[in-house]
This record gives C-alpha cells, structure tokens and sequence, in this order.
C-alpha cells in the first residue's frame, strides 16, 4: 500500500511539472489539482487566472504527456473511452475525478466546467494557450 502511495505521488509530482512546464508563464502562474490517476490515465484540473479546464494525459514508458484539454467530458466515461481507454478504466478514472473535485470549491469546478470543447495537444507544442478558453 505505501508502493502505490508513492507510485501515485511521483505521477502526481511529474503530471504537475509536465502542466507547467507546459502552460505555465511569467504572468500567469498555474494551479494544477486535483490529478487523478488510473493506469497510464490521468485527469489533472488547472487554473490558470480566471480560466481553467481538465487535461487528460497519458503515460508512455514513464513519461506523462497531455493528450488533450477539455472540461466537464473529461469527468465522463463515455469521452474517456472516445479518447482511447478501455470501459472499466474509463468508468474508474471518471468515478475518482469527480469524487476528487468533490472536495474542491463549486467556484473550481465552474473553472473546470469553463473550458469549451476539447483540444488536441502536441507534447512538444502545445496548444495556443488557454486565453481562448473563456469561463462560460
């Protein structure tokens, strides 16, 4: 059990810095909770000012990319497993990000909920930012 507490914190510790890495800049800090893992799945909310979203990332060969930024289908199994995972994984993925986010504000989960549409992104490019990424 303390295996995969640490196992779960060394993904949490490498989703943050990949997401900030990414995203983050000299303006505008990044605020990225809460991540939940499952497999080589993660849902990591972030905000970002007054804006914020999900990113679902994927891990290859123990390294985690983002896959994709999106809002409230990021808390769905059914777009999980649009996205590529398997039905049970999807279901347990969704099932923790909504009970993590649970324990967050209902002002955070709006900013989550904000994000419009879902956005491919390169690991190496990104994507244009979240500026366009207006809170509903």
């Amino acid at each position: 059990m303390a295996a995969q507490a640490l196992a779960y914190d060394d993904a949490e510790h490498q989703i943050t810095q990949v997401m900030t890495r990414q995203f983050e800049k000299p303006e505008a800090a990044l605020t990225v909770l809460p991540v939940s893992v499952e497999g080589d799945y993660a849902v990591a909310g972030w905000l970002q000012g007054t804006r914020g979203g999900r990113a679902l990332l994927k891990r290859d060969k123990n390294h985690w990319a983002i896959a994709v930024c999106g809002g409230s289908g990021l808390t769905q199994a059914s777009v999980l497993q649009s996205i590529g995972m398997q039905g049970d994984a999807a279901a347990r993925l969704a099932a923790a990000v909504v009970a993590a986010e649970g324990k967050l504000g209902a002002d955070k989960r709006k900013l989550f909920d904000g994000f419009e549409g879902m956005v491919k992104v390169n690991a190496a490019q990104g994507h244009a930012g979240h500026s366009e990424h207006a809170p509903k």
